[in-house]
């Protein structure tokens, strides 16, 4: 029980000085789809959620941003609907764009903050309509509307942050005339990781990091420069749909977000691995070589 117990301190000891060093600071988390439809043994929505509040007690002050392609592929099969994607976009008519905004909003949105509120947490959910958060513009009429991120108004999650809430925000759009766009949640999670000046931007996803050879697990990218991504993208090392999300990544450290970090969702805890310990895990971002 001893030795248990010492390994116990040990670990909140090596965690201190992380926490010490993120105390106040802005924190930023994609939650992909793929993680919340539960993808390993744990239930990985109830251990994400203890994460976040985690952060939150400890003085960190995250952000949730969350996708539900999974999930608004699933209600679409049982509509009979079709789905349709176009380069890794879903093509998104009037009808589709509804039903995304209703599981976005009315589903999934409202699962991740419960499932905060059950850990002792105060979250709160919003959608980029919310106080002007995300203006939308079309990305391409061949998408219908699909939209891309034409500004940030973080006026709405800073006092929700600075109240010492957790925002929770689903991607969700809107223009000018009132009309909704489903976008990207990678893209909106820089985005807002810009606006609020956040010290880290973290995608959770179902892959384990970035390789430099795909099929090479001991390639695995520990860290690495936007340049160095760059180069492995303009090489093929990085394609298809991770060049997306790495250039998300690659932006939003250029905007001037200390780092940006790629990890294993399906990991359990792989948060907190992540940030409050010596070797951390997945793939790290930084301007700077660590």
């Amino acid at each position: 029980m001893i030795e248990i117990a010492t390994q116990r301190v040990a670990t909140l000891v090596e965690a201190l000085p992380y926490i010490q060093r993120f105390a106040g600071r802005t924190v930023v988390i994609k939650y992909g789809g793929n993680a919340l439809a539960g993808t390993s043994d744990h239930d990985a929505l109830s251990v994400f959620a203890t994460d976040v509040v985690l952060l939150r007690l400890v003085g960190v002050r995250p952000v949730v941003v969350h996708g539900g392609g999974p999930q608004i592929s699933s209600l679409m099969e049982r509509l009979g609907k079709t789905t349709e994607f176009r380069d890794g976009l879903r093509v998104t008519d009037a009808e589709t764009v509804e039903i995304a905004r209703m599981v976005l909003t009315g589903q999934v949105n409202p699962e991740i903050v419960a499932a905060m509120n059950v850990a002792g947490g105060r979250a709160v959910g919003v959608s980029g309509g919310d106080g002007g958060l995300i203006s939308a513009r079309p990305r391409d009429p061949a998408l219908g509307f699909v939209g891309d991120v034409a500004a940030v108004d973080p006026t709405v999650v800073q006092r929700l942050i600075d109240d010492e809430f957790i925002p929770v925000v689903a991607t969700i759009g809107v223009d000018d005339h009132g009309q909704s766009y489903n976008i990207n949640a990678d893209t909106v999670a820089a985005e807002i990781a810009v606006a609020l000046g956040a010290e880290k931007l973290v995608y959770l996803t179902d892959i384990e990091g970035l390789r430099r050879d795909v099929d090479d697990p001991s390639s695995l990218i520990r860290a690495a420069t936007p340049s160095e991504l760059d180069e492995l993208i303009a090489d093929g090392s990085i394609a298809g749909g991770m060049i997306p999300k790495v250039a998300s990544c690659t932006d939003a450290v250029r905007r001037g977000v200390g780092a940006a970090h790629i990890l294993d969702g399906r990991i359990a805890h792989v948060l907190l691995l992540e940030l409050f310990t010596d070797t951390g895990v997945g793939t790290m971002i930084t301007e700077e070589s660590q």
